[in-house]
């Protein structure tokens, strides 16, 4: 397979994980060309950038969108085949996983591919559980013919670590400009739409995770669920996700019961702020600005 291939990373003040990061990076054994995209960070992400002589395009951060912004930088590039994504903090934890992640387009019919996630080694508990129920030990391949069993879960994908056809990415009319999150589920679910299939890698890792507050955690389902009330069509075309979610409960009970008993009580609360954020995101057309602003992870999406 003879593709040329390009990695794009968003930065925003990086921050000591960037450092890390950059060293799993150029220790690959593939080849491509890497693209910071960096929207006005202060801290040292641009002087680490430029150590390690990657190319760096930069932007204001009121110009930052989910979108718009990795568009952007597919657009700046020229003759590429496959663009991999991957965000700031997700470090690759095998030299291989760029070439893994790059296989399943041996296919032609599959348009974008997902790494898989494994928690950071810090991670506690609950921020472990969220990363082995989503993301599985093996891999798979589904069609828009998967809608019926895996309803919303059919256009898995994460841009912490996903890969894309340039030529169906375009076929699809690109990334969406102006989204406040989910811009991959988002050409997803286009392609699959389109005919195309999208692929998930289990040998392909990173080791990436979050441990959110719970404000953190409302704020960013509020973020979902405005996505999906401003993109209905996504639901309407996969089905939604709450059998999913209520596994998801039961799941993490079982995981705390034998791992961290004592946290059961804040899963279950975890649980309870994550649906409010995200039933006031699916109604956010009836909140004030001021509301929305103060609700969401990401701001600036309601200040523009």
């Amino acid at each position: 397979m003879n593709l040329k291939v390009a990695v794009i990373v968003p930065t925003y003040n990086a921050g000591h994980r960037f450092s890390p990061f950059l060293d799993a990076l150029c220790g690959q054994t593939g080849q491509f060309d890497t693209v910071i995209v960096d929207s006005g960070s202060d801290d040292a992400t641009l002087s680490l950038a430029g150590k390690y002589h990657l190319n760096v395009v930069e932007i204001s951060n009121e110009d930052f969108n989910h979108g718009g912004t990795r568009q952007l930088a597919v657009d700046s590039l020229s003759g590429v085949d496959i663009v991999v994504f991957l965000t700031q903090d997700a470090i690759l934890a095998d030299p291989g996983s760029l070439d893994y992640i790059l296989k399943p387009f041996e296919n032609n019919d599959v348009a974008a591919a997902c790494g898989r996630q494994i928690p950071r080694k810090a991670a506690g508990a609950i921020e472990s559980h969220a990363r082995l129920f989503n993301y599985s030990d093996k891999s798979f391949i589904r069609s828009i013919n998967d809608v019926s069993e895996f309803g919303l879960k059919t256009a898995f994908i994460s841009n912490s670590f996903a890969a894309y056809r340039v030529s169906a990415l375009n076929a699809v009319r690109n990334f969406p400009d102006n989204v406040i999150f989910g811009e991959d589920m988002y050409v997803a679910t286009k392609m699959l739409t389109a005919g195309y299939k999208i692929a998930y890698v289990a040998e392909a890792c990173v080791y990436h995770s979050h441990d959110y507050s719970l404000r953190q955690e409302m704020k960013r389902y509020f973020d979902m669920g405005v996505f999906h009330a401003r993109e209905p069509w996504i639901r309407q075309e996969l089905g939604g996700a709450e059998s999913e979610g209520v596994k998801f409960v039961f799941s993490e009970v079982q995981y705390l019961f034998s791992h961290a008993f004592w946290r059961i009580p804040e899963g279950i609360l975890r649980t309870l702020f994550r649906y409010t954020g995200f039933r006031l995101g699916l109604m956010e057309n009836s909140l004030p600005v001021r509301l929305k602003v103060a609700m969401a992870m990401n701001k600036t999406y309601f200040k523009r």
